[in-house]
């Protein structure tokens, strides 16, 4: 059997890390439900982080920085208006087949809030650099305005709201939205139906 590197558990931890943050959140997740998941003993989890909220923020940083490869991978070849669809498909379908992703996300966001309500800035610092890099990207890779672009992201966190709290697809909140965003795990609806 080969033996993971020190890097490879690491990210092993992380991707752990990330199934029981989404489902309990920052406080409600030990480290030794995360040592547990994914093989290793808590001080060995320690030997790879200083503590639970390392721990977190590189989940985060890992969620955000996957969804900036996936919008690159989609809009590859695209710009402007085609560019944003193809970045809000295949947005839509990394939270249909990665639902952690988007609860991640929810989890990330209350988290920097409490710690923010704390004074501690810190953590709420990284992920607003992730989140700025996210920006960035959807804005250099469909050349839009900053308006269009930060409509398109407001749309996306929109659609995170509608899918966290459980909307049907057919419910009429969804309208106005992505084709593919408003009828999740439906077939298409062609001009003429």
């Amino acid at each position: 059997m080969v033996r993971m590197t020190a890097e490879e558990r690491r990210e092993s931890v992380i991707r752990a890390a990330i199934t029981e943050f989404s489902q309990r959140g920052y406080y409600g997740t030990s480290t030794e439900a995360i040592a547990k998941r994914v093989g290793v003993s808590q001080p060995y989890l320690f030997r790879l982080f200083p503590g639970k909220k390392a721990i977190f923020g590189a989940a985060s940083l890992l969620c955000i920085d996957e969804m900036r490869e996936v919008f690159e991978k989609a809009a590859e070849g695209l710009e402007g208006q085609e560019a944003l669809h193809a970045i809000g498909d295949a947005y839509v379908q990394l939270i249909q087949e990665r639902p952690e992703w988007l609860q991640m996300q929810m989890q990330t966001y209350i988290t920097v809030a409490a710690a923010e309500a704390e004074g501690e800035h810190e953590f709420g610092e990284l992920v607003r650099a992730g989140w700025t890099r996210l920006w960035d990207t959807v804005h250099l890779l469909s050349g839009a305005d900053v308006d269009l672009t930060t409509t398109f992201l407001a749309k996306g966190m929109l659609i995170n709201t509608y899918t966290a709290m459980g909307f049907p697809p057919e419910h009429r909140v969804w309208q106005g939205m992505y084709d593919k965003a408003r009828v999740a795990g439906q077939p298409e609806k062609h001009s003429g139906e």
